[in-house]
């Protein structure tokens, strides 16, 4: 398979098929595709947090990595159906799930949209399957005011691993 030439917006297309490819390989990692014929237009990505990140310390955290659709193919739902098919596996119900929206990896310029109609536009297709605005005070979501985490919690969750997570969203002093 080959990656369509706009799926440019965190590497270039052929660096960017091995790191999904790298995704689905891993033993913590999902990957969901949209294609057309031999070609990749779209993605989804799950996987276990940046070990550096107060996430990693969480062990039932799961991160959505990223989401693109190729520019010809969007305005077409296909975002919304990708992230409702991901979100049909069993293991979401049994992890919390987060997003990390950092606007510097938004796709502005193809989008012609501002940075805040993105954000909104992206917090609609994330609470498409339950995800919602979370505060925090994590240094690299509060490095811009864009930026947001977004968070949801799997059913077949323990009251004690929601909890520990809640725990891990403010660590400064507050």
């Amino acid at each position: 398979m080959q990656l369509d030439d706009e799926l440019d917006n965190f590497r270039a297309p052929d660096k960017q098929l091995y790191a999904l490819a790298d995704i689905a390989d891993s033993p913590d990692g999902f990957l969901y595709i949209l294609r057309c014929e031999e070609t990749i237009v779209g993605y989804v990505s799950f996987h276990a947090p940046d070990p550096f990140s107060r996430w990693s310390r969480h062990p039932k955290v799961l991160e959505l990595g990223a989401i693109e659709i190729s520019p010809k193919f969007r305005s077409r739902g296909l975002g919304v159906k990708l992230l409702r098919h991901a979100f049909t596996n069993p293991i979401m119900e049994e992890r919390v799930v987060i997003t990390t929206e950092y606007c510097w990896h938004w796709d502005l310029d193809n989008t012609g949209l501002d940075i805040w109609t993105y954000q909104k536009m992206l917090a609609r297709l994330f609470r498409s399957v339950g995800l919602k605005y979370t505060a925090t005070d994590d240094p690299d979501i509060c490095e811009h005011v864009a930026n947001v985490l977004m968070v949801r919690y799997g059913k077949n969750l323990k009251e004690s691993d929601i909890q520990a997570f809640k725990d891990l969203l403010f660590e400064g002093p507050h």
